[in-house]
């Protein structure tokens, strides 16, 4: 299908600025080629420095960076420090959610708590379609659009990783995701056109500077597990999770901005988002990790990994946001013009 939009010139974004030793030797190396790289500390494996590191890494693997040569996406030195960062990373995560006993049960168990939501759920979108101001709404914004403008690409990763049922119903999930067929219908396409409605700059990457840590770790996980084929089953994990629990939080978000009287335009991403995910749940749950389950039984206990750590990262983000919010601050390190506090967010 043809686009009705002309395409834009592909424009990789800027490389941040450093937040720490570690992100300033690799965003070094990405400069001026490959250096010999500092050790990774690993006692803030969620940290600035580790994560923009990580983040910046992995970004070789989508669109690169201004500047950086399209070799470094492959280079050893380069790949052996992110190895070192990805095992703290993960072993961090591990370390901080319950294990699986490996069991499909557990999966059907993780799987179904997903879809309760507690009488008293607090979150960002509760928040936000309670109470939520507009600069808020666009604060949030921006924070994910370090992932929707890049939605459903580290999933992507894990298809050929699957076969037979669970590779076709994860295609058709992702076919939505690609806008099934329409580009201007794209998720990505559509989240780029809700930032111009909200006055955001819709280029890609263009708040990884503003993004503090808790915002890239999300996007680090999925990739970490897109990359590897021995976290393909976390990474069916880390999609179901936000399959699962998109649809509602979705409704909500639109609820807020009608509430705000924000643009159409605006609402749409989350409008297309109430009634695609809660289609993409089934299609998730039953077409994909039944099969999958059925066809390789010992990655239970990966996806409930998958889901949880998931989890753990997005309650860890919401937190984060709700906490300044609370005390009238922005939680990126450089707010939007319109924030009531200006200055880093530490």
């Amino acid at each position: 299908m043809l686009s009705r939009s002309r395409p834009a010139l592909v424009e990789p974004p800027a490389l941040p600025e450093p937040r720490g030793p570690l992100s300033a030797a690799v965003i070094g190396s990405l400069r001026r080629g490959p250096e010999i790289l500092l050790p990774v500390d690993p006692d803030d494996p969620y940290g600035e420095d580790l994560q923009l590191a990580l983040y910046c890494l992995y970004e070789l693997h989508y669109r690169g960076f201004a500047g950086v040569e399209d070799d470094l996406e492959w280079d050893p030195a380069l790949l052996t420090v992110r190895a070192e960062m990805e095992r703290i990373f993960l072993g961090a995560l591990r370390a901080d959610v319950a294990p699986s006993d490996g069991s499909i049960d557990a999966v059907d168990a993780e799987l179904e708590s997903l879809l309760v939501e507690p009488v008293d759920a607090h979150g960002v979108s509760h928040h936000l379609r309670r109470d939520g101001e507009r600069w808020q709404v666009r604060e949030y914004v921006a924070h994910r659009s370090l992932y929707h403008l890049k939605e459903a690409d580290p999933q992507a990763w894990v298809i050929p990783r699957l076969d037979g049922p669970a590779k076709a119903a994860l295609v058709s999930v992702e076919h939505d995701e690609y806008g099934a067929g329409d580009p201007d219908r794209m998720h990505a396409h559509l989240f780029a056109e809700m930032m111009r409605a909200l006055e955001l700059d819709a280029s890609y990457g263009a708040y990884l500077d503003a993004a503090p840590a808790q915002t890239l770790a999300e996007v680090n996980l999925m990739s970490v597990c897109g990359l590897h084929r021995a976290l393909r089953g976390a990474l069916v994990g880390q999609f179901a999770t936000v399959e699962l629990t998109s649809s509602p939080g979705s409704d909500r978000l639109v609820r807020a901005m009608r509430r705000l009287d924000l643009p159409d335009a605006a609402v749409e991403f989350y409008a297309e988002h109430v009634e695609a995910d809660a289609v993409h749940e089934q299609t998730v749950r039953r077409g994909v990790i039944a099969p999958l389950l059925a066809a390789e039984p010992a990655l239970a206990a990966d996806i409930v990994f998958g889901i949880r750590a998931s989890s753990l990262l997005a309650d860890r983000f919401g937190d984060l946001l709700l906490e300044r919010w609370a005390q009238d601050r922005s939680a990126l390190l450089h707010p939007l013009p319109d924030a009531p506090a200006l200055g880093r967010a530490s």
